[in-house]
């Protein structure tokens, strides 16, 4: 499969992307600041332009998302407009543009995480924001097929405890190798409609 991989240079992109190249696939790497090719997806204009320039393809993965952190007495309108905009619009519009541009029964994997279900202190826009993107998956799948779409929703990585194992507590880690095999459950799989919870 050509799959678009979106994010593809960071910490779960390089291990997704070592995950689908590793069974034969040819992934496109999409970043800001480096990969194959370079666009902002938070910006719908760049969408258009990454979609142009990419062609057809036959899965898009999305590892890119970004959220502040901070008290909620401390976070204003304009952090959850971020959360909005980093996480969920960016996200939703790269499906609904993305609509022509996928193979009819091709996929969208995107990547949302474990807030949306287990909250932490400084997480409440993030919270919000996963559970937008795991809601919006869940009625996207039925409007959309046959194409797929599903979210990968893991913990925090085992390789990333050093750096963010303080917002965590207790929460037990997963190995980025697991997260990447689920975004290889959701490109060559079946289902739809799902959130892989790790």
């Amino acid at each position: 499969m050509r799959i678009l991989l979106i994010g593809g240079t960071g910490t779960l992109g390089s291990a997704v992307h070592k995950a689908l190249t590793g069974r034969g696939h040819e992934v496109v790497t999409v970043a800001r600041g480096d990969g194959d090719l370079r666009y902002d997806i938070t910006d719908p204009a760049q969408i258009t332009a990454l979609y142009a320039e990419a062609g057809r393809v036959d899965a898009v993965a999305s590892a890119a998302g970004s959220v502040p952190y901070r008290p909620f007495a401390e976070l204003t309108p304009d952090d959850f407009t971020a959360a909005f905009r980093g996480k969920v619009l960016a996200q939703i519009e790269l499906v609904r543009q993305g609509l022509d541009h996928v193979a009819e029964r091709g996929s969208f994997t995107l990547i949302t995480g474990v807030l949306a279900r287990v909250p932490v202190l400084t997480g409440s826009a993030a919270s919000a924001a996963n559970g937008a993107l795991e809601a919006f998956v869940r009625a996207a799948a039925v409007e959309i097929a046959p194409r797929r779409v599903n979210a990968v929703s893991p913990t925090v990585f085992t390789e990333s405890l050093g750096r963010y194992g303080s917002v965590f507590p207790g929460m037990r880690p997963v190995p980025l190798a697991e997260v990447a095999d689920a975004y290889v459950r959701s490109v060559e799989g079946a289902q739809t409609g799902q959130v892989y919870e790790l």
